[in-house]
């Protein structure tokens, strides 16, 4: 997504070793394209951590 940050940590973001590129895996709607590709959303609403330990912490 251009200029979006914080795709790179996102589980959605993946690597497709077909193309040699990274992609978000996300069906976003037009008017959702639109608002992230010009800036006028503040936040990604699907964007979920790449954090591979949170639900370890919790069950501490």
């Amino acid at each position: 997504m251009n200029g979006f940050s914080g795709c790179e940590s996102c589980s959605n973001y993946v690597y497709n070793e077909d193309f040699d590129y990274y992609e978000c895996l996300v069906n976003l709607d037009e008017d959702e394209y639109a608002g992230l590709i010009s800036g006028t959303m503040s936040y990604c609403p699907y964007y979920s951590s790449d954090d591979e330990y949170r639900i370890v912490r919790k069950q501490m």
